[in-house]
């Protein structure tokens, strides 16, 4: 009955589609060259860093005439956005515009000294990347500091009073383990955490052990259920797909994909589409070309009428009125699902 109800306000949401998130894609270098990384993001990336002028112009003339900035959060993401040395002045910019931001990171580069400096810019959420214990996770971020800078940005971040999360991806060799990493996690005072699993995208594609298995799959959900009726941390599955009877069980809210709905993105290379999780080729425009504005008031079809999803596994599904195909993140650049969560537990 909730999910039914719940078909009828998505219905509402996407005729509003009214944008609340908007992510910068600020930069596509980065400090680590993780295993799983869906952006297959570089060092030395091909693609230079947009000019913080670019994406100011854009919310100026663009976003800001259009909605209240109250109600619209900015997301930094990358790439590694702590590689930008103007980050601080990106933040000043948007906060005195009247918008939130916050940022996702990997915790590399967090100093005190740049923390301050960001809190100070206005900074008002950070995400940061924790994957499990420290051989666990440096092995997946291919850098023997990366857990112990990661942890020290959660622990530092946890005590500033700002929204937060860690965020781990986990991986088959973390599952007989997620009890011992839940008290770890408390033990450090981490209070928000939310849980990924990793599709076979970008890096991910190519290697088969970060791949959950599907009883791994049905033991991470046990154990979200399970850890939130003791609520001693707030946990919570991410908007990754639709999970049949754990829906209720193990988020906050019915899955709903919404890239293209109340969330979307401007690319490093200026191109516009749904959240950066989304790496197939379903852009929309670009900011050089076309009118953000016009874009997201006329475009995004494939991500609001999700009609051409029915095919192949999806095609007879009953469960198909409540997913809609899964999320956009999880389709190629042919359309065709990658991965299917409620498959998995079925």
């Amino acid at each position: 009955m909730g999910l039914k109800l719940f078909k009828s306000v998505r219905r509402e949401v996407v005729e509003r589609h009214s944008l609340r998130t908007l992510f910068w894609e600020c930069t596509l270098r980065c400090n680590l060259r993780c295993r799983h990384c869906g952006s297959d993001c570089r060092t030395d990336s091909e693609l230079r860093d947009m000019p913080l002028e670019d994406f100011l112009h854009v919310l100026d003339t663009e976003v800001t005439p259009n909605v209240d900035p109250g109600r619209v959060l900015i997301i930094f993401s990358g790439g590694e956005v702590l590689v930008r040395d103007d980050l601080e002045r990106a933040g000043q910019e948007v906060t005195k515009r009247g918008y939130k931001w916050g940022m996702v990171t990997n915790g590399m580069a967090l100093t005190p000294k740049r923390f301050d400096a960001l809190l100070k810019a206005g900074l008002r959420s950070v995400s940061v990347s924790f994957d499990g214990f420290e051989p666990i996770h440096n092995a997946i971020r291919q850098n023997p500091l990366s857990y112990e800078r990661a942890l020290a940005a959660l622990r530092m971040i946890s005590k500033s009073g700002i929204a937060y999360d860690a965020i781990t991806c986990v991986t088959p060799e973390l599952v007989p383990r997620l009890e011992e990493w839940n008290e770890l996690l408390i033990s450090e005072g981490i209070t928000h955490w939310r849980i990924f699993s990793i599709f076979p995208a970008g890096r991910a594609k190519r290697d088969d052990k970060l791949h959950l298995s599907a009883s791994d799959f049905r033991r991470v959900m046990e154990f979200i259920r399970k850890t939130r009726l003791e609520n001693r941390i707030n946990l919570s599955y991410a908007c990754e797909g639709f999970l049949g009877g754990y829906e209720s069980e193990v988020r906050d809210h019915f899955y709903m994909c919404a890239a293209g709905v109340n969330v979307a993105s401007i690319r490093v290379n200026g191109d516009i589409s749904g959240c950066t999780s989304v790496r197939a080729n379903y852009t929309q425009g670009n900011i050089y070309t076309d009118s953000f504005w016009g874009v997201w008031q006329n475009r995004f079809d494939k991500f609001r009428n999700r009609e051409w999803t029915k095919s192949d596994e999806c095609k007879d599904c009953k469960v198909w009125q409540f997913c809609e195909g899964g999320g956009m993140h999880l389709r190629d650049d042919e359309g065709k699902l990658m991965y299917c969560h409620y498959r998995m537990l079925k």
